[in-house]
């Protein structure tokens, strides 16, 4: 199976990029309505949900890493394997495709800080946001 060519509308950041390589996760970079998005292929989903992997979207403001990254978005949908429901989604359409939306959002004992905080803690915050479904509903 051919593999389309990779997007890349806009430059990451170096360290950025260098967390997504260093997982060997393949993305791109796209604007969709003047909004920049990473998309990342084949993230691994953690047991407990119906599929194993998926792409996700980040939304990255433009005022990015001062601002902090906030929510993921998830392609095909989510759905716990055990049946229970997952509160905090919605559906947005990117790219042309639609997209379950995660609500999950940095907390006042967990705020964003700009001179640490990255793509890499955000997608730690992502993983962590999946493995609690999984928890509490699984």
């Amino acid at each position: 199976m051919e593999e389309k060519t990779l997007r890349h509308s806009f430059e990451l950041l170096e360290n950025d990029a260098a967390c997504l390589d260093a997982r060997g996760l393949s993305w791109e970079t796209i604007i969709d309505a003047n909004v920049k998005w990473i998309l990342i292929k084949r993230f691994p989903i953690p047991t407990g949900y119906n599929i194993t992997e998926a792409e996700i979207a980040l939304m990255l403001p433009d005022s990015y890493p001062t601002t902090q990254i906030d929510m993921v978005y998830v392609t095909p949908s989510l759905a716990l394997a055990s049946g229970a429901s997952i509160a905090q989604l919605s559906i947005e359409t990117h790219d042309g495709r639609s997209f379950q939306r995660w609500s999950r959002h940095r907390t006042p004992t967990n705020p964003w800080r700009p001179d640490i905080d990255d793509l890499a803690s955000h997608l730690s915050l992502v993983e962590e946001s999946f493995l609690k479904e999984t928890k509490k509903n699984g």
